[in-house]
């Protein structure tokens, strides 16, 4: 509902135990933090970030909720009584575990086995010693080229079943687990469907969401506390840092990230591995599929590749982990562009593309968008920037025409997300010699808008142009029937005012430590540094925690918030 106002300030999304801090976590509110990291790529202008509480908060908790508010200085954090915790990107460890490296032993559980993901963790497994493979799907056997799977498969030596099983059917899973017990798991099973935030329809988020979060809730369920060699499972990138047209299929992820989490928290083994895109499958199984992913960064990986990386995360024994090939080159610039992410603040690659971060030297409007409009009509020179704007979004978006980009229509509903944002900016850059900031979409929301303030950056007459403003003379008398002020400096009354100013008194001091910021990481002295401050000192009113919410009936969870 957002997306549809003029909202004046951030969206916050507020959960209770979505975030692993110290103990348990609940799924189902993990999701929603996959639902809100695709909110922040495809509304960033309304976005304001995730707040996760405990369970039961106190009021220390409260407080930090209200300081990171307030602050805005991240946009994913779980406050408890201990503090504040933020989430960070880092690179997996590289200790030596070759010698007692993860191998499948006796029965493996592959849901969706006979997609091509699963048959190539199936013929991972067989040729690493699994004894035997159970690979389900919803159509099992009648699968295409089930066949010739489970002749390739026998002959490295694996006794193979494959067996259609819908594993978001919580009986029909418990008939199968009955039938065959198994020493580990790997939940591949999967579905997709675009869903952009405004127009995902229920029974579309249903179906994206089913096979991955009820096939593994059902899984942890009804195996229990049996013991396993290994609880895999595979989970997206998708739920890690978003993906733009996503939210369901981020939310489903984000969930199994949270299961693997809240199974170790109960002391079971559990890995979820949040996958980039492998060579020929899935999100890159056509060359459209892979440009796609290409222009974000995401470069597929080959199978090989795929299930090395596998075995080295369940070797590593973390939670959870990201398998993924990325172009930071590309993808840094999309994903930073119309507001800091500080999830990725911890990585080399990053800070090395973020520091080297240029704006190209435009070419100069009169040599490219102004002397095409040179001559032309102001409803000419309307058209001709549209008509550029709307062809250009086409292109971004693959569309076979400018026609199915509406001119009034948002940008956001069109489909444009952080990251092809970023892409059209370029690419109007380039067309028009203009130097565009990196949020020129979002601040300009819909094609028409965009087109006017093109028009206007270039010259063009009529938009944009300054209104003459008349001096509107009142000579009716003014009755002060009373007055009060707070200023910084201490400055509670209109003579402690007048006393600062004629005392001539600096009303400038350090940060104050009754906000609930975090002041170390509040600053940074590098004033180009996104999401800090390069001073420590600023003019802020007294005792701010001391407004008196009973006098004006305001509850203390509302003068919090």
């Amino acid at each position: 509902a957002a997306g549809d106002t003029e909202a004046a300030g951030r969206v916050w999304l507020v959960t209770r135990e979505a975030a692993p801090v110290g103990g348990r976590c609940d799924p189902q509110q993990t999701a929603v933090w996959g639902f809100g990291r695709v909110a922040g790529l495809e509304r960033p202008q309304l976005w304001g970030g995730l707040v996760d509480l405990p369970a039961e908060a106190d009021e220390r908790s409260l407080r930090l909720m209200v300081g990171t508010l307030t602050t805005a200085d991240e946009d994913q954090v779980a406050v408890r009584s201990s503090g504040r915790f933020v989430p960070r990107l880092v690179r997996a460890g590289r200790k030596d575990v070759e010698a007692s490296g993860w191998t499948p032993r006796g029965t493996v559980l592959v849901t969706g086995g006979t997609g091509a993901l699963g048959r190539h963790v199936a013929r991972w497994l067989a040729t690493g010693g699994a004894r035997r493979l159970v690979l389900t799907s919803r159509r099992g056997a009648d699968v295409p080229g089930a066949d010739e799977l489970r002749t390739e498969l026998t002959g490295l030596g694996a006794d193979v079943a494959i067996v259609a099983c819908d594993v978001a059917d919580r009986e029909a899973l418990r008939t199968l687990l009955t039938e065959y017990p198994v020493d580990a798991v790997v939940h591949a099973a999967a579905a997709t469907r675009p869903t952009p935030m405004g127009e995902a329809m229920p029974a579309d988020v249903d179906e994206v969401m089913a096979a991955k979060t009820r096939g593994a809730a059902n899984l942890d369920e009804l195996l229990g506390d049996r013991e396993l060699d290994a609880f895999v499972l595979f989970s997206s990138g998708a739920g890690v840092w978003g993906s733009g047209g996503q939210c369901a299929y981020a939310a489903a992820n984000a969930y199994l990230d949270g299961l693997a989490a809240d199974r170790r928290a109960r002391g079971l083994t559990a890995t979820s591995v949040a996958w980039g895109a492998w060579e020929g499958t899935g999100m890159a199984a056509t060359d459209e599929a892979k440009e796609f992913l290409g222009r974000r960064g995401i470069r597929p990986m080959g199978p090989d590749l795929a299930t090395a990386s596998l075995r080295r995360a369940l070797d590593l024994g973390d939670t959870a982990v990201v398998v993924a090939d990325i172009d930071w080159d590309r993808f840094v610039p999309g994903y930073t562009s119309a507001r800091p992410r500080p999830l990725l603040d911890e990585l080399p690659e990053v800070r090395r593309v973020l520091a080297a971060g240029q704006e190209p030297v435009p070419v100069g409007a009169e040599g490219g968008l102004a002397a095409e409009l040179a001559g032309l009509s102001e409803a000419e020179q309307t058209r001709a920037v549209l008509s550029l704007v709307r062809s250009t979004a086409a292109a971004v978006l693959r569309l076979d025409s400018a026609d199915a980009v509406e001119a009034r229509r948002p940008f956001a509903e069109l489909g444009f997300d952080s990251l092809t944002a970023l892409e059209l900016r370029n690419r109007l850059r380039d067309a028009t010699g203009l130097k565009l900031s990196a949020t020129v979409v979002f601040d300009h929301p819909t094609p028409a808008a965009l087109a006017a303030d093109l028009r206007t950056k270039v010259g063009g007459t009529g938009i944009g142009s300054a209104r003459q403003t008349v001096a509107v003379v009142a000579d009716d008398p003014i009755a002060i029937v009373g007055i009060g002020c707070r200023f910084p400096g201490g400055v509670g009354s209109p003579e402690q005012l007048w006393k600062l100013l004629a005392d001539g008194r600096d009303a400038i001091t350090p940060f104050p430590d009754d906000r609930g910021w975090n002041l170390d990481a509040l600053y940074d002295p590098d004033p180009d540094h996104l999401g800090t401050s390069y001073a420590r000192e600023g003019g802020f009113l007294d005792d701010a925690p001391g407004y008196d919410a009973a006098f004006f009936g305001i509850s203390p969870r509302e003068a919090l918030a």
